[in-house]
């Protein structure tokens, strides 16, 4: 299967490849979109290192892994789905990637859930639109039992993203960092989606 191409309402989700990868630079430049991810922008050599474990990560589960959305007309509520990624605009980077790092173990029935936009797409319910059909994706074609989110405490934007697509909150938590970001001491926190709870509110999402 690898990670196939999935359709919302405005926006085409191709899968992650090489071809790419000048978009994740661009994406990375602007300090306001890793705000609560990296602090700053990122130079191009981060991001190979970056667009490297992506394509990695993208090869231990069959179906998850990484998608570049692309919509159309600045992704107004009242745009159309663009045919394809060359017609369309560059609006971000959407991850389903399986569980990784310290700490959420190995597991590949578990997957992460993640989205990144472009700032001139932020606040149009397209992270939301496009969650829900990676949730969608995760439950309903590769079989997941759990999908999680996490984010720092503070980023009230991305954790508003959570909520609306039906996650709850399942913990706060402190890990140590070398350099921590502002807001940091609030810690982070965790939002999931679990099997069960997908099917309850499947005629929901």
């Amino acid at each position: 299967m690898g990670q196939p191409t999935l359709r919302s309402e405005r926006l085409l989700l191709v899968p992650l490849a090489d071809r790419h990868f000048d978009l994740e630079v661009d994406l990375d430049a602007d300090a306001e979109v890793l705000k609560y991810i990296w602090g700053r922008a990122r130079t191009r050599d981060e991001v190979v290192s970056s667009h490297v474990e992506r394509m990695t990560l993208g090869t231990k589960v069959d179906g998850l892994g990484f998608w570049m959305a692309f919509g159309s007309d600045g992704g107004r509520r009242d745009s159309g789905l663009p045919e394809s990624e060359t017609e369309g605009e560059f609006v971000g980077l959407m991850m389903l990637p399986p569980a990784h790092g310290d700490d959420q173990p190995d597991d590949p029935t578990v997957a992460e859930l993640g989205y990144r936009l472009a700032r001139k797409y932020w606040r149009q319910g397209l992270a939301s639109e496009a969650s829900r059909v990676l949730l969608r994706h995760a439950f309903d074609t590769v079989g997941q039992s759990r999908v999680y989110a996490q984010t720092m405490a503070v980023n009230t934007g991305s954790r508003g993203v959570m909520e609306t697509i039906g996650m709850r909150y399942l913990r706060t938590f402190h890990p140590l960092w070398d350099d921590p970001l502002p807001g940091s001491e609030a810690g982070e926190v965790e939002y999931e989606m679990t099997r069960a709870m997908w099917e309850a509110r499947r005629g929901t999402l």
